[in-house]
């Protein structure tokens, strides 16, 4: 049985880890290791994480040495992991039961290194666990196959239902940029030559921000787009330019869902 190392970033998120974390710890694939890294929080998580820990020797948590940002303590975990495929999971969102399952099933049947699922998009306030979670028809779909170009063009993976296979790759690391990690991560996958495959289940559960906060103005995106194409990509102007079209017009598309 192939062991999964899940990375989870956690920053202030007593309201929604509980959930999070669960919905990893109740996996019908089992073999799994989740790697925790607090980015320095203000509130009850760290509490909350030691006690998942205690009850639940697969939970490894780490406190960062200092504030760094999400791409940070998602290294940090990185880092440590010990599994054979390596995939992401922030503290907001869940997995479906079944998810890491029917993945790995998935990956096996395929060549590409790099998979990904359909996902659900639920409310900001949802207060409900991955275990009773009800479709509700708010789907973002999977691309069957996307190659470096398309990626380019539009980013087609959540970063939520992400799995690479680190004996192909080895250990990735993401960019340590404020936003647009997973997405610099993905990119630098595909440009040394490895394809990404979609499962077109959802299979994973994503909360969709407050209305008026960062991640929910897509806009703000615009500026780390930009800097990934540019500096991370080297993207000439023109070339840069159409792939910002193409993602901002994604990511608007999207935020109707």
């Amino acid at each position: 049985m192939p062991l999964v190392s899940v990375v989870m970033p956690v920053f202030n998120s007593a309201a929604t880890l509980g959930a999070a974390v669960r919905s990893v710890l109740t996996q019908t694939h089992s073999d799994l290791e989740l790697l925790i890294t607090d980015d320095r929080s203000s509130d009850d998580s760290m509490d909350l994480l030691r006690a998942f820990a205690a009850q639940d020797e697969r939970v490894l948590v780490e406190s960062a040495p200092e504030q760094g940002g999400a791409g940070r303590a998602r290294n940090l975990a990185i880092e440590r992991a010990r599994g054979d495929y390596v995939a992401f999971l922030d503290s907001d969102d869940m997995w479906l039961p079944e998810k890491t399952e029917k993945q790995l099933a998935f990956a096996a049947a395929g060549t590409a290194p790099l998979t990904f699922t359909s996902y659900f998009k639920m409310d900001a306030d949802h207060a409900g666990e991955s275990t009773d979670w009800v479709p509700n028809g708010r789907v973002v779909e999977a691309r069957e196959h996307v190659d470096y170009r398309a990626m380019l063009v539009r980013d087609h993976i959540g970063a939520l239902t992400a799995m690479y296979d680190r004996k192909v790759l080895g250990t990735r690391l993401m960019p340590e940029m404020r936003k647009r990690q997973d997405y610099a991560l993905w990119l630098s996958i595909m440009r040394d030559g490895a394809d990404a495959r979609g499962l077109t289940e959802p299979l994973a559960v994503y909360r969709a921000h407050q209305a008026g906060s960062l991640s929910s103005n897509k806009l703000s995106l615009v500026q780390y787009n930009w800097a990934l194409y540019r500096e991370h990509e080297h993207l000439s102007v023109p070339r840069a330019t159409r792939a910002l079209a193409g993602a901002t017009w994604q990511s608007l598309r999207n935020s109707r869902i």
